[in-house]
């Protein structure tokens, strides 16, 4: 046992950070082995919980192990027997688990030829479809991200027990619904696939974009994200749309460090100092979606979008980005994955490409269709339309009216300043 500050006396704060770190990286596979080990979701979280516990007591006193996943995976191990034991009636499965000494070797549970597919398991069953989409999200910070409670309410701008709800509601329905804790067969994983895609999709749009409150950015809550979908595609090589998400979301953060302002104002993609992107960042969301090229079946809707990030991050200014070739991706988008977002975004790139009149046209017929409705988006789009047409008094009625709609503080300021300088 050694401290974990280069041999020094081991203490709370160094176990707690230890355990923190380990937690961080490796707790989708450590609760990925238990679910393996004990064939009960819920009740691999609880033991690797407990052993998280103990190891805040134990590592504090000792210092920290020299295998630190070993000593958590060995503790939870203990930790489900002694609760096998006590049950009153024990099933074959059980039984079996409990007749194991704690002293037997400390890697049972760690089977280097199935972590991957364990992992890969872990991601699946939290975005399962009997869950629902909240739900999908929840669970998979918490078990595969390996985010607190705490952390995910706080992301999401909800309150701790109501996440706490949701995420053991999300449990007890996949043991209902007695969901193995296996992989989909091949011939239903790509069809599953989507579902996991469009969970980590959320994860970052939320982080790049808060829906409320008063940060314009969730920059921890969308690497996560980021982290989760490299995960995926390391696990998934050969899945193209895999690398289009990872692609879009390392693209999009590429501009976090431009997005924002000293006091954490909003700047808008013509007034960001495009020095400050990420260029680190945009290398590695190019090379992914060369990868999603490669393998031969054309991009998808991450993957098109991530193209479409692409044009921004190759472009010196607004003025100088291919347009034109946004506007096709995203009428190569509609085609595959129609959606009135998609709609309003090729507005905005037909307004860059051929002028407002055009764009507006699109936007009113979301209108008209009563599409968006609700969103701040589209009024916000409308209203920018009517102002390169010189149509002032609309233009800001339409500000207004999406600044009321606008969740984000950071996003609403933005649009009273454009509405107040109108008058």
């Amino acid at each position: 046992m050694a401290g974990i500050d280069g041999g020094g006396p081991p203490d709370a704060d160094s176990a707690r950070r230890a355990v923190d770190a380990v937690w961080r990286i490796e707790s989708a596979r450590i609760i990925s082995a238990l679910a393996r080990y004990t064939g009960d979701f819920e009740l691999a979280e609880d033991v690797a919980q407990e052993a998280v516990a103990e190891a805040l007591v134990t590592w504090a006193r000792e210092g920290t192990p020299a295998s630190p996943v070993g000593w958590l995976l060995s503790t939870a191990r203990r930790r489900a027997i002694d609760g096998f034991r006590r049950r009153a009636a024990l099933d074959d499965r059980y039984a079996t688990i409990a007749t194991l000494s704690a002293d037997d070797e400390d890697d049972l549970l760690w089977d280097p030829d199935r972590v991957d597919d364990d992992v890969l398991a872990l991601m699946f069953i939290a975005c399962h479809p009997v869950l629902s989409p909240e739900a999908r999200v929840a669970l998979t910070l918490r078990t595969v991200g390996g985010l607190s409670t705490e952390e995910i309410a706080r992301a999401f701008l909800a309150s701790v027990p109501t996440i706490q709800a949701r995420i053991t509601r999300a449990k007890k329905t996949i043991a209902a619904a007695g969901v193995p804790f296996e992989l989909p067969p091949a011939a239903d994983r790509r069809d599953r696939l989507g579902g996991v895609l469009s969970v980590l999709y959320v994860i970052f749009t939320e982080g790049s974009t808060a829906t409320a409150g008063d940060r314009l950015l969730r920059t921890d809550l969308a690497y996560e994200a980021i982290r989760l979908a490299r995960m995926l595609t390391a696990l998934l090589p050969a899945e193209p749309e895999a690398f289009g998400l990872l692609a879009l979301c390392e693209l999009t953060a590429a501009r976090f460090p431009a997005r924002t302002g000293p006091d954490g104002e909003a700047v808008l993609l013509e007034d960001q100092d495009r020095g400050l992107w990420d260029r680190s960042a945009i290398r590695r969301g190019q090379a992914a979606i060369d990868r999603a090229s490669s393998l031969g079946r054309g991009l998808g809707p991450y993957g098109l979008q991530a193209a479409i990030a692409a044009c921004h991050a190759a472009a010196p200014s607004v003025g100088e980005t291919d347009w034109e070739r946004i506007v096709l991706l995203y009428e190569a988008l509609g085609r595959i994955a129609p959606s009135p977002i998609v709609e309003l975004n090729r507005a905005v790139a037909v307004a860059m490409a051929a002028g407002p009149l055009p764009a507006l046209s699109i936007v009113d017929d979301l209108v008209a269709g009563n599409r968006l409705a609700g969103s701040h988006l589209l009024p916000s789009v409308r209203g920018e339309l009517l102002i390169r047409l010189g149509r002032t008094r609309e233009a800001r009625a339409e500000l207004e009216l999406a600044a009321r709609l606008c969740g984000n503080t950071r996003e609403r300021a933005v649009l009273l300043r454009k509405a107040a300088s109108l008058s």
